[in-house]
């Protein structure tokens, strides 16, 4: 079993500072909102896009998949009582000149071993397509 650890700690009303190994992510805690930093929800949607392209790291290499880079674009619906994510939406870009079968084929494996998006699929309606950027 794999385990993580990250520690948040409240800098003042305006902000949060979280921190991970050496790495440091300002947090979006003021009740106003900022624009510099994420607020709780985007970080949600960072980890996940942030697991699909990791994933995409780990199997490339196996499927012997040819891209030249990929992005991800995220969308939630969030309630406001109570307060919950009801749906996440996503599009997977690869820049690739792989066939669509591979391209799907690519789909299925990030879905399927995503440690971030197998959670969240249990917790929320996760749903997404993959397209190529040629």
């Amino acid at each position: 079993m794999l385990e993580y650890r990250v520690t948040a700690r409240r800098v003042d009303q305006h902000e949060s500072v979280a921190q991970a190994k050496a790495a440091e992510v300002v947090l979006d805690t003021d009740l106003a909102g900022r624009s510099d930093a994420f607020n709780p929800a985007e970080l949600f949607l960072a980890a996940i896009a942030a697991c699909m392209i990791k994933g995409i790291e780990r199997v490339t290499p196996m499927l012997d998949f040819d891209l030249r880079g990929v992005e991800v674009r995220l969308h939630a619906v969030r309630q406001d009582a109570p307060p919950l994510i009801t749906s996440v939406d996503y599009v997977l870009i690869v820049d690739t000149d792989e066939s669509d079968q591979r391209l799907e084929l690519l789909h299925k494996n990030v879905r399927k071993y995503g440690t971030i998006s197998n959670t969240v699929a249990l917790a929320t309606k996760l749903e997404g397509v993959i397209q190529a950027r040629r």
